[in-house]
């Protein structure tokens, strides 16, 4: 690869393996969390593949957002704006088909003076303690009136520990879940309630509900960790080394000088940096692969550039003085070496991984699911 940018392969037959398998847990269709660029793979090729396998409906979490994706998904497809609508925006949200999910009382409030009983979605806070009406508020009269005026298609709640098996948060979660759905659904007849994310899939069948709303799991990121992923791996990510350089004398390396190499060692200096977000993916004790050989960081990761120490690696430097045209490459993300393994060695989040990588710099290489769209930048 002789490109001066990284290559990030995403599989969309993957993402669509991964939803298939979660329909056949629940034993219902899953909707798709594809808000942020699809957790940074691509929002239009990934939903488009998506509904293609199956899908029906799509959690973005802003109307720009849902306005992309209405323009390029059938009328079929449902998008809830998990940011709700902004003020302003009802009759948008109404001409468009979207469903903004309504977080309080007095967005409520709002999206009733303005659009009347046009369909929504509404969101319970059930102890996450972030968006969503709490629930104190469903023992004032005044309020349950409102909220038997609204007509709802999703009634929804999020869970704030679901990758922790074992939290009793979950349980109090899912009680007060089905207290808020035995209070309401006679007023809400059409409505499907939703409470399981990825990992809350996992925790039984008592969360699953009507509706799961899966997101990273879509895309490779083990759901139950400590035990074996019931999804496969989704990206790959490749960077091109730009430079190799062997060491005459002892030298420090990068930014601080913070890496110290001994003479003798061979260095692949590797496009790709925190502006590619690699900080967050490569953690304090990053490491690639070159060649299937295990190579680790060598000093601070810089802006567009990361140093490797390929010492390791057989006749590297006679093969490269060879080529005019090195297509020597470092793998940072493998089938193996994966989105999972990468944070749980950095103790960070599977989405935090995977939206570091949403850079428009990378050249996006996606396998393709028939008719689906691909896209290289």
């Amino acid at each position: 690869m002789s490109e001066s940018t990284g290559l990030l392969r995403i599989d969309l037959n993957a993402i669509a393996e991964n939803w298939r398998r979660l329909k056949n847990y629940v034993g219902a269709d899953p909707a798709a969390v594809v808000k942020a660029d699809a957790y940074g793979l691509g929002m239009l090729p990934v939903a488009s593949a998506l509904y293609q396998t199956g899908c029906r409906d799509f959690f973005v979490a802003t109307l720009e957002e849902a306005l992309l994706l209405r323009s390029h998904l059938s009328a079929q497809a449902r998008c809830l704006v998990l940011g709700g609508a902004p003020a302003g925006a009802e009759q948008t949200c109404v001409e468009q088909h979207l469903l903004p999910v309504i977080n309080s009382i007095a967005a409520l409030r709002r999206w009733q003076s303005s659009v009347g009983a046009a369909p929504c979605a509404l969101k319970f806070d059930t102890g996450m303690t972030r968006l969503g009406l709490p629930l104190e508020a469903l023992q004032d009269r005044e309020y349950r009136d409102l909220l038997a005026a609204a007509n709802v298609m999703v009634a929804m709640s999020h869970l704030a520990c679901a990758e922790a098996r074992e939290s009793e948060h979950n349980t109090r979660q899912q009680a007060a879940f089905t207290q808020v759905r035995q209070m309401f659904a006679p007023l809400w007849p059409r409505a499907r309630w939703s409470l399981a994310n990825s990992s809350g899939i996992f925790l039984g069948k008592d969360y699953h509900a009507d509706l799961v709303r899966p997101g990273a799991s879509l895309y490779g990121f083990n759901p139950c960790p400590g035990r074996a992923s019931p999804v496969r791996p989704v990206v790959t990510l490749q960077l091109p080394v730009l430079q190799l350089r062997a060491l005459e004398a002892p030298a420090a390396v990068g930014y601080g000088a913070a890496g110290k190499m001994p003479s003798g060692a061979l260095l692949a200096v590797a496009a790709g940096g925190y502006a590619d977000g690699l900080q967050r993916v490569l953690g304090t004790e990053g490491k690639g692969f070159c060649e299937g050989v295990e190579v680790p960081v060598v000093g601070r990761v810089a802006m567009d550039t990361t140093v490797f120490d390929v010492s390791a690696v057989p006749a590297i430097k006679e093969r490269w003085m060879q080529s005019s045209d090195s297509s020597l490459t470092i793998d940072i993300l493998t089938s193996t070496h994966n989105v999972s393994e990468v944070s749980a060695r950095n103790a960070s989040l599977g989405y935090e991984v995977l939206t570091s990588l949403g850079s428009h710099r990378y050249r996006r290489d996606y396998l393709p699911l028939e008719d689906a769209v691909s896209d290289s930048r």
